[in-house]
């Protein structure tokens, strides 16, 4: 039987990523999952579909923090969150790709997300990365002078662009065996796919998504009704 391979798509942008990064080893092991881990710009990949960003809507950016601590909490996890949110994680992300890091990607991971949601630092400063790449025994100074260089700056780039590619459009996103699941509460639905047990019929999927329907016109919210 062929081995199922996992991408884990995230931006250290998200805390939702942070607290999925901390379960998802786990469930590709119980999963018998190759698991590939993969920084994506989520900036770039909101620009590709005209979206915006959760911490970009005041009203959704005050809910997210709140639900985050509710899930972080459900997990075990105490959130401090970044010194600063939203924030440039080109840096982090850069050092969390395979080509910076190495065969230490997963230590780097950690340890970025850690330092940033776990403990509050400024994950676009790269002292505060430094210092928490050095914190967890890594060499700080080695792993981001290997994140600037023009390998690192292509991985992540084709990362991103694969991720689009694959249809995703938000982060945390998991790429299971050519589908596409996408958020940290989506570990249920992941396992019934992978057990056989997926009740998404694709035909279905096709016949529905090709249904007329209308589009709501821009409009005030004073004035609906």
């Amino acid at each position: 039987m062929r081995t199922p391979q996992i991408s884990f798509c995230f931006d250290v942008i998200s805390p939702y990523a942070w607290i999925a990064s901390k379960r998802i080893r786990a469930f590709a092991a119980r999963h018998g999952a190759a698991l590939q881990a993969k920084p994506v710009l989520l900036g770039a990949i909101l620009t590709h579909h005209g979206s915006l960003g959760p911490a970009e809507l005041p009203a959704k950016r005050a809910y997210t923090w709140r639900d985050a601590h509710r899930c972080a909490a459900e997990h075990g996890l105490d959130l401090e969150g970044p010194a600063r949110h939203p924030f440039n994680p080109l840096l982090a992300l850069r050092a969390c790709t395979r080509a910076a890091a190495g065969a230490e990607q997963w230590k780097v991971i950690d340890a970025v997300f850690d330092a940033g949601w776990a403990k509050g630092a400024d994950l676009s400063d790269a002292k505060a990365l430094g210092a928490a790449l050095d914190a967890a025994g890594l060499d700080g100074a080695m792993i981001l002078a290997a994140a600037v260089t023009p390998a690192a700056k292509r991985a992540l780039k084709e990362n991103t662009i694969q991720a689009v590619n694959a249809g995703v459009f938000g982060v945390p996103s998991f790429i299971v065996k050519g589908e596409l699941f996408w958020g940290n509460d989506r570990f249920e639905h992941m396992a019934a796919f992978l057990a056989g047990d997926d009740p998404v019929d694709p035909k279905r999927i096709t016949a529905q998504l090709q249904r007329p329907g209308d589009h709501r016109p821009a409009s005030r919210v004073e004035r609906t009704g």
